[in-house]
């Protein structure tokens, strides 16, 4: 997660690892994108600003991945944002729905962050860890019908 904005919306929402290059930035460079789960897509970038429509489907269908942990099979991203700028830290939040408990969602998710090495540990409300390249990331589970309502958030460290 260098520099860790995973900008899923405008890159077909299939999460990868992008670095944000504050070198040549003017003061006051931000970098914001809101998605939502119908495809409707706001975007405020130092050269631009505006609204698109993603693709039907396409949402539902993003390809997320932390260190090589993949979204909880079936579960389906409903939205999410970015929020970024020169000298501050880079957040994306995500929103998803899984067809499982918040128990065995969270189960699934430290099982494989363990399996693939990275730092990952259990909090009242869902779990918590480090990536491998040192980004925070937290998640959240809650009850939401006979499935799970969840939330991720990834914190990227300004670096300069």
């Amino acid at each position: 997660m260098k520099q860790a904005l995973l900008i899923v919306a405008t890159l077909g929402l299939s999460a990868c690892d992008v670095d944000f290059d504050t070198d040549n930035a003017s003061k006051s460079e931000k970098v914001a994108i809101e998605g939502k789960g119908d495809g409707q897509v706001k975007f405020d970038l130092p050269f631009a600003k505006g609204n698109i429509k993603l693709p039907e489907g396409m949402m539902k269908d993003a390809n997320f991945d932390i260190d090589g942990v993949k979204m909880y099979p079936d579960a389906k991203i409903d939205g999410f944002s970015i929020d970024a700028g020169t000298g501050k830290d880079a957040k994306v939040n995500f929103a998803f729905n899984a067809p499982a408990t918040p128990d065995a969602v969270r189960g699934y998710f430290l099982e494989q962050f363990k399996a693939k090495g990275v730092d990952a540990r259990a909090t009242a409300q869902g779990l918590e860890g480090t990536s491998k390249d040192g980004d925070t990331f937290a998640m959240a589970f809650v009850p939401q019908g006979s499935g799970t309502k969840g939330s991720i958030v990834l914190q990227d460290k300004a670096r300069n």
